[in-house]
């Protein structure tokens, strides 16, 4: 930036005639202090610096020597080290002195890399904040996979980076593209590298089995060269910059609908970056005939996890529980998982089949077995019921807390509120429970008065139970009339007492 002539002319007059310092000049006509030592530069004086002595100074000899040989030596060491040999500054201004010293790598020139049709693509993850599903807030992972000549991207969104949403993300990917390329160029994932020392590399075995399904070469790139693999970076920053920023979408589902939407469109139409007279769908129908043809089947990609079953007939699998039967506990199963369904293996046999939950703590059941738990078990009925009756009217949990604090006798209240549900439906005693709550009346008599008086707001008549439950404890009662003349006989004793 060029200093007015006006300015200049008052600096060195402040300085040749006044004899003010540079802090002087600079405070009293509101410039920065670097603008007054370049003006006092460029008219032939040497350039003025206060050098302030340090506490670091006497010991700076021996950080240098140490950098030297230790170039990556954490500043929390060193100063450590500083310590032990008298130095008594603090830790921060340290780090900031040290920040000065330390020699800098030199910077590293690269050579531009380029691909034939049909021969490389770049996979990995983005990570784009976190989701909430109910009471979870799970991770939002982006897959993007890049085709290297053509720069066709590929971008679906998961719910974490779990190597059954690996393996699924490629299968969809290949079935985007229509074929696969030779190569994949991967980060040195845990999905794809279980463990490396050097050039030896020792890859997941069930990624192996994808590659060799596909017939591709995986190939990890060098530990912190993320520039070998510079198409899938730059493709999730495009990511970032021209899909992400304020956007919308009412699940995931939703989201992924529009990120299909826009790799068919906005990014398919951008101009090739290895040849801008073409786009990149151009360049992908150029690139098209060179890739590998897909194989018959597709690749069975589902995550496969080890479980126990606990005292409780259920298994956890992320976050959630599913239900097995009751016969199965004290056992290890496997769960097998895909993206909308929890298969559970006893062996080679399945013996649960579940709808997959994202949220956290749900108890996913199939009745049959809790109807066979109940059956074999009598006394896991109280729990069953008030288990039920919470599902079916969520804020009768709120009822059951006033009523403890009340000392009620909950396992009466509970009969007596699912007695009322079996009458009555869901609906009627969810607005009556509710309305006990907000008067605080907390009691099924309460319940039972608001919904009889809302049927009879509304001239319904009044349910009736037409028969008994459906319990072989009440079905198969039977009554044995008892003799009244033992009733007489005392009677007649207590009279005799009396006379």
């Amino acid at each position: 930036m060029t200093v007015p002539r006006e300015l200049e002319a008052k600096i060195l007059r402040c300085h040749h005639v006044e004899k003010w310092p540079v802090g002087t000049i600079a405070r009293q006509l509101g410039v920065h202090h670097d603008t007054v030592e370049r003006v006092l530069a460029q008219s032939g004086l040497p350039a003025i610096k206060q050098v302030r002595s340090s506490m670091i100074d006497e010991y700076r000899p021996f950080i240098e020597a140490t950098l030297k040989k230790y170039p990556d030596l954490t500043a929390s060491r060193l100063h450590d080290m500083v310590c032990e040999r008298g130095y008594t500054g603090g830790p921060d201004h340290f780090r900031h002195v040290l920040a000065r010293i330390r020699p800098r790598k030199p910077a590293e020139a690269y050579l531009r890399l380029r691909t034939l049709p049909g021969e490389q693509a770049q996979v990995d993850w983005g990570h784009f904040g976190k989701l909430v599903v109910g009471r979870a807030r799970r991770r939002l992972m982006a897959f993007v996979m890049v085709l290297s000549f053509s720069r066709k991207i590929f971008l679906k969104f998961f719910l974490g980076s779990k190597m059954g949403r690996f393996l699924r993300a490629h299968v969809e990917a290949f079935e985007y593209f229509g074929a696969v390329a030779r190569v994949h160029l991967y980060d040195n994932l845990k999905s794809a590298v279980l463990e490396r020392i050097g050039d030896a590399i020792r890859f997941h075995p069930t990624f192996l089995d994808l590659a060799k399904h596909y017939r591709f070469e995986p190939r990890p790139v060098a530990k912190g060269r993320g520039n070998e693999k510079g198409r899938v970076e730059r493709g999730i920053l495009y990511v970032r910059s021209s899909f992400w920023p304020a956007r919308t979408f009412d699940d995931l589902d939703d989201l992924n609908a529009q990120a299909r939407v826009w790799c068919d469109t906005k990014s398919a139409q951008r101009p090739c970056p290895e040849d801008r007279t073409m786009t990149v769908q151009q360049a992908y129908e150029l690139e098209r005939p060179s890739l590998l043809a897909l194989p018959d089947n597709p690749f069975p990609a589902h995550d496969r996890v080890e479980v126990s079953v606990g005292k409780t007939p259920y298994v956890r699998f992320d976050l959630n529980d599913y239900s097995v039967p009751h016969t199965l506990v004290r056992r290890e199963l496997v769960v097998v998982a895909d993206e909308a369904t929890v298969r559970i293996l006893d062996g080679n046999k399945v013996v649960a089949t579940h709808p997959r939950s994202w949220d956290k703590g749900e108890q996913v059941e199939i009745p049959e077995h809790i109807e066979a738990l109940v059956q074999y078990k009598r006394h896991a009925r109280t729990h069953r019921g008030l288990d039920r009756l919470t599902r079916a009217v969520p804020a009768a949990s709120d009822l059951m807390v006033q009523l403890a604090q009340r000392g009620e006798n909950l396992g009466s209240c509970t009969a007596a509120l699912l007695r009322l549900l079996d009458r009555y439906g869901r609906e009627a005693i969810a607005e009556a429970v509710a309305e006990a709550i907000e008067k605080q009346s907390p009691h099924p008599n309460s319940v039972r008065h608001v919904i009889e008086r809302n049927a009879k707001a509304e001239d319904v008549a009044p349910a009736v139970p037409v028969a008994l439950p459906d319990d072989p404890r009440v079905r198969d009662l039977v009554v044995h009339p008892h003799q009244l003349t033992t009733y007489d006989q005392i009677k007649q004793e207590d009279d005799d007492e009396k006379d």
